[in-house]
């Protein structure tokens, strides 16, 4: 069944990566007839889909990593638009897969990013993926279709979803839309692959990143297929590596100068937490006891930190209490790259005098280790300084307010996250979060208003209209909430209508 999702999975996302192949100039980008807008819209249309599956990892932490490293190899590319948008997700998936999605979407399996032994390795394939989307690989194969494989794009999304729980249903979506239009794009399609080694080449020089990680990680993976036949890496059968492409990126990192880069510390805590999510929790424990016991890590506090996510996946929550007071000794200790300081709010790591991501991951563990052993005034003190620390984490944002709601604090939440969304004004989870303090306090017009934004925000538009008109048949509203609501709907409406016209 996991290999036919990928068989799914690359024919959707053929377009600008997963099919891509090799080529050398294809001529002016500029060329490709479809529409920035229109590759946008169909990229949010299926993402509306990958969303709503059970495999894509809700988790604002890898996801900040991802679009962190994203950042730094599209803001240094001479390649990518001024108004080109990116967006990385992850799906909870071992396999060893990458794609992009048009519009700029790109997705990673967990397997892909732990099988990185480094982050130029990652960084390889993501710039790879990049490349695919600079180069308009995906508006050109649409565009040599006469733009009239859109809605069988969007349709595969559904696909991808179907084959997961029935392989057949998936299988009969994809025979009904796509699977001639496959083959015949392979040829082609395989060209985009050497462009996308040369520019995505490029895009790793210039972001600072080791060129020769890229082409690391694509030997390694060519020589687990020549050995393991039937159950080659999923890469490769989405993203064919011949021996003259391989020789080719080789060619062009040996006259490179040998550039010594360290992975950042976001890297190695990204996936210790993706290595402690994967497979049965009693078994991810198992083998970071095993790897500490035996001392098989690089990084002692990288270590401690996955096996605590563990033993909370497994429900051993005080052991998790001890290992995070185990955890912070050996960060006063110095055993490790991560240093902790003194802070007059409270601790907080440094790495290399900089706060970064890492810092924030570790205090947002301690606040749920805290939760999860019953310490709430605890792990609000954690949420408070931390805050003040890394005003902008996703995790801890949503942590405090949700640990507030749980105290039966809804007043104080409220006003944290209608605080929040001042600065964020797109971000589902908050709306969630205040349609949960709406309902806590009994104001069933506000409630309903705040969940229309989160259905609106996830492309629902019909279901966000659904939710003002309930709004409206409150009685508790005063005058302006009333009016703000019925101008909402008109907004809703006039979105709806438009967006079926299309």
């Amino acid at each position: 069944m996991r290999f036919f999702y990928l068989i799914i999975v690359l024919a959707l996302l053929f377009p600008p990566n997963i099919f891509a192949h090799e080529l050398p100039e294809l001529g002016d980008v500029s060329q490709a007839s479809i529409s920035p807008y229109q590759e946008r819209k169909l990229g949010q249309q299926i993402m509306q889909q990958i969303r709503a599956d059970s495999s894509y990892l809700d988790d604002p932490e890898i996801a900040s990593y991802l679009n962190n490293l994203g950042y730094r190899l599209t803001s240094n590319s001479s390649e990518a638009r001024p108004d080109q948008s990116f967006e990385f997700f992850a799906l909870q998936d071992s396999t060893i897969n990458a794609f992009a999605l048009p519009g700029g979407f790109m997705g990673f399996n967990s397997g892909l990013i732990i099988a990185a032994q480094s982050e130029s390795e990652l960084a390889g394939v993501m710039a790879h993926e990049i490349a695919h989307v600079t180069q308009k690989h995906l508006a050109r194969m649409i565009s040599g279709q006469k733009y009239s494989m859109l809605k069988s794009l969007a349709a595969l999304a559904v696909a991808i979803i179907a084959a997961r729980s029935n392989p057949q249903a998936g299988q009969a979506v994809l025979i009904g839309t796509q699977a001639s239009a496959i083959q015949s794009q392979l040829d082609f399609t395989r060209k985009h692959e050497k462009e996308a080694d040369r520019i995505g080449l490029k895009i790793l020089q210039d972001a600072n990143f080791d060129p020769q990680g890229m082409s690391a990680f694509f030997e390694r993976l060519q020589k687990a297929g020549r050995f393991h036949e039937n159950g080659a890496p999923s890469y490769l059968r989405t993203h064919p590596l011949t021996h003259e492409r391989l020789a080719d990126i080789q060619n062009r990192t040996r006259g490179l100068k040998y550039r010594q880069v360290s992975d950042s510390i976001d890297f190695k805590l990204v996936r210790a937490k993706l290595r402690a999510m994967q497979g049965r929790p009693k078994n991810a424990v198992k083998q970071f006891e095993v790897r500490l016991q035996d001392k098989r890590y690089t990084n002692e506090a990288v270590e401690r930190y996955g096996y605590i996510i563990a033993l909370l996946r497994d429900k051993k929550y005080k052991k998790a209490d001890e290992e995070l007071s185990r955890l912070y000794t050996n960060l006063q200790m110095g055993n490790s790259s991560l240093s902790l300081r003194n802070h007059k709010l409270g601790r907080t790591v440094k790495v290399q005098g900089k706060r970064v991501l890492a810092g924030a991951m570790i205090e947002t563990l301690a606040a749920n280790v805290k939760i999860k052993t019953g310490q709430i005034t605890e792990a609000l003190n954690i949420y408070r300084t931390a805050l003040n620390i890394y005003p902008q984490h996703h995790a801890l944002i949503h942590g405090y307010a949700t640990a507030l709601l749980q105290n039966k604090q809804a007043e104080t939440a409220l006003k944290f996250i209608n605080k929040q969304l001042q600065l964020t004004r797109d971000d589902i989870h908050l709306y969630e979060l205040q349609a949960q303090s709406y309902a806590a306090l009994g104001e069933s017009m506000l409630q309903h208003h705040a969940q229309a934004e989160v259905y609106a925000r996830q492309g629902h538009f019909n279901a966000a209209i659904e939710q003002l008109q309930i709004a409206l048949h409150s009685d508790n509203g005063n005058f302006y909430q009333v009016s703000s609501v019925e101008a909402r709907l008109k907004q809703l409406q006039a979105m709806a209508e438009a967006e079926e016209k299309k």
